[in-house]
């Protein structure tokens, strides 16, 4: 099976990351984006030999869905890198693709060719591919947030203050975008657009809870430590959003979105 090839596919992809990551240290540019490219490419390679060979999207089981964030978060980490040159965007990226990646290869899941009927609607596919890059933007907004409160050195807090400010819009943007595909894909597949679903809840949740880190940062000089703190907390509803839901109780046999447990 394919997933058997998944270590040698990571393994090339994380080195290629990590050499991008010391090249931005060193100022070589054109190396720290040719080596995250090549890594992008050949982790994207193993997704779309696995799409292949299950006869659909590797979308449905929730370490399919680890492999969409761990291909884009090194994909936000080098459009962070190529307009602002942040030298350790790179290397926060690696290492929270590589702790997906460790997470798949410690936990592997089943990856069949079955696809429930409600998963085999032409909305699935757009629906969870947006909403992995949104996860991926923000997921770099929360390392740029991080560095801005704990960074040991001076630092050009409005440059990056900026540039955390553009990836929280255009995350919360891909985030619409998703729910958008997504109540569409449940008109689809169970004949409503909104149910308030405990996945949707958290979903509707997640997306105020960014707007309400755009409202704040509306007045740039204002509440920025308040701001940051917020975007962190929304990090951790994002997670729930996410993963967590599904061990909620209230999730446990009634959520329609339960089937990534399987």
């Amino acid at each position: 099976m394919i997933w058997n090839y998944f270590v040698a596919f990571a393994l090339g992809a994380v080195i290629c990351w990590a050499l991008g990551a010391v090249a931005a240290w060193k100022d070589r540019h054109r190396v720290a984006v040719l080596s995250t490219v090549v890594g992008l490419l050949v982790f994207f390679a193993y997704i779309v030999s696995l799409w292949v060979a299950l006869e659909r999207p590797p979308m449905r089981t929730m370490g399919e869905t680890r492999l969409w964030y761990s291909f884009f978060l090194p994909l936000a980490g080098l459009l962070v890198y190529g307009r602002w040159h942040y030298k350790w965007i790179l290397s926060f990226s690696t290492v929270l693709s590589a702790v997906f990646i460790c997470v798949n290869l410690f936990k592997p899941e089943i990856h069949s060719k079955a696809l429930m009927p409600a998963l085999q609607s032409p909305w699935f596919a757009p629906h969870v591919i947006v909403y992995m890059f949104a996860y991926a933007l923000l997921g770099a907004a929360f390392l740029m947030a991080l560095w801005i409160l704990f960074s040991p050195r001076p630092s050009d807090k409005d440059g990056e203050l900026a540039a955390c400010d553009n990836l929280v819009s255009l995350g919360w943007a891909f985030l619409t975008i998703g729910i958008l595909f997504g109540a569409v894909w449940a008109k689809d597949a169970w004949g409503d657009y909104w149910a308030w679903d405990p996945k949707e809840t958290w979903a509707a949740a997640t997306w105020l809870a960014y707007l309400v880190y755009i409202h704040l940062r509306l007045k740039r000089r204002s509440h920025v430590r308040l701001a940051l703190v917020v975007l962190l907390i929304n990090f951790v509803l994002l997670q729930m959003c996410w993963w967590g839901v599904n061990y909620l109780p209230s999730a446990q046999g009634t959520s329609v979105h339960t089937y990534f447990m399987n």
